[in-house]
């Protein structure tokens, strides 16, 4: 007996130990890849999906005006729709690699410098909804998880649900036309806006209360529901039973065990809407006229502007393919399960 299980303790034995560096490595590596591959493919997929869009652009930027069959063809020539498919997608590549998004029809400017322009208002608007939103949801999603089935917990979650529910544009209408005497009900700043700094902020800050009011109403259910359901699902684990077996307090249990490993899924949630912070206030940016990338993106397609529309599209993909990034990447630091795999 001693003879058969020779070979397999001596197998054991000089086993090499496992490589931990080259593991991160090769994670990286394939994450990092994966997130290049998806931003091409992108690109490819958003370059011809606007060509085969119904209607000329050339001809909807000179709706209204007398122009001749020649300066049609001209202007055709000038944006480059003269040229093959491929050719046009070829020059579309190499102007991508030297950060050129090509011109803009409606606006007359490079679309890049116009989307460069419009990134720090939807910044402003959605980092706040979605940090103010996160915050509140997961104390609040905590809060219910801890008295489950009671008062405080049937009450929010219903509250919950029914805005996560409610389109946003449909919201920010009904707080216009309940608060709209109250608060501005439109742009970012006054025409005679002040250019000193604390009255400049505080200006736009007024003007931010019912849009940013709107995408926290929307946004904070699905922080509270998904951060009560994963406390839930932590507290009845076989290693909090374990943890209280050895003389822990319940509280202690609780905020030291299940509340870090409960967050995980949150903290996947809040950096996927961070990805999706560019696109994520189209329709409200529309409803309160706020100047950022969300109206920038319903006059281009009013326009036909197909350069802005192609730079909105890979600046939104570009965003959440990083974020999702973010979120493995840190996944795995926090979660030694996902490490071990």
């Amino acid at each position: 007996m001693t003879d058969f299980l020779a070979p397999v303790e001596e197998s054991i034995v000089e086993a090499p130990p496992p490589q931990r560096g080259g593991g991160v490595v090769r994670y990286l590596l394939t994450k990092i890849g994966g997130a290049i591959m998806s931003v091409l493919m992108v690109v490819v997929l958003g370059f011809f999906l606007f060509r085969v869009m119904p209607g000329d652009p050339l001809v909807t930027m000179t709706r209204g005006r007398p122009v001749s069959g020649a300066q049609l063809e001209k202007l055709r020539a000038d944006f480059g729709f003269d040229k093959p498919i491929l050719a046009q997608f070829w020059d579309y590549l190499v102007g991508l690699l030297h950060g050129d998004f090509g011109p803009s029809y409606a606006f007359n400017a490079p679309a890049g410098v116009i989307i460069g322009e419009r990134i720090g208002p939807t910044l402003l608007l959605m980092g706040t909804a979605t940090l103010l939103a996160a915050a509140f949801g997961l104390w609040m999603g905590v809060k219910t998880a801890w008295r489950r089935n009671g008062p405080l917990d049937r009450g929010s979650s219903g509250v919950a649900l029914v805005f996560w529910s409610i389109p946003p544009w449909w919201l920010g209408v009904v707080l216009l036309m309940v608060l709209g005497g109250v608060f501005p009900s439109g742009g970012m700043q006054r025409p005679d806006s002040p250019t000193a700094l604390i009255p400049h902020a505080l200006d736009v800050a007024h003007h931010m209360v019912l849009p940013v009011i709107t995408l926290v109403l929307v946004l904070y259910g699905q922080y509270q529901l998904v951060m009560r359901a994963s406390l839930l699902e932590e507290m009845n684990s076989d290693y909090l039973t374990t943890a209280r077996a050895k003389g822990l307090r319940d509280d202690l249990v609780r905020r030291r065990h299940a509340l870090p490993n409960a967050l995980l899924p949150a903290t996947t949630l809040v950096f996927l809407h961070l990805g999706m912070v560019v696109s994520g206030a189209i329709t409200v940016e529309a409803v309160y006229s706020w100047p950022g990338l969300g109206q920038l993106t319903a006059q281009a397609l009013a326009a036909k502007d197909l350069p802005l529309l192609q730079g909105i599209f890979i600046v939104l993909v570009i965003t959440v393919v990083i974020m999702n990034l973010i979120a493995d990447l840190l996944l795995r630091v926090l979660d030694p399960r996902v490490r071990a795999s």
